[in-house]
């Protein structure tokens, strides 16, 4: 079982920074990895998603340009740092991880974190 912690979430004025970590614990993992978001009364929304070496990284339209995902393997953790935040980045970010590729899609993750709340005000 593989068990993810994400910390890093808080309160920021529109066009600050935040960066998100989220550590893997449990047996060696070394699948793909991903970030995922949702907001209240929304569905859950692709954010960013990174593969097992790190070669390999693909967004979400909404903030290409903005956020840049990477992981550091001998930490069992991945990051998220989030440039020029706006408030419809508002909600709570969720780190995922499966045994495969990369997708945007999440269902097709196996495990997940319990989430941390960004919030960006205007």
């Amino acid at each position: 079982q593989v068990q993810l912690v994400e910390s890093g979430g808080g309160l920021v004025q529109d066009g600050g920074s935040l960066r998100l970590s989220c550590a893997a614990s449990g047996r060696t993992f070394s699948g793909s990895m991903g970030w995922f978001r949702q907001a209240p009364g929304k569905e859950r929304e692709f954010v960013a998603t990174i593969s097992r070496s790190g070669a390999n990284t693909d967004y979400g339209d909404s903030v290409k340009g903005r956020f840049t995902i990477s992981r550091d393997n001998a930490k069992n953790t991945i990051y998220l740092q989030m440039n020029s935040l706006k408030p419809e980045d508002t909600g709570v970010y969720y780190c995922a991880a499966r045994v495969f590729a990369t997708s945007g899609t999440w269902r097709d993750y196996n495990y997940w974190g319990q989430g941390t709340q960004v919030t960006v005000s205007s």
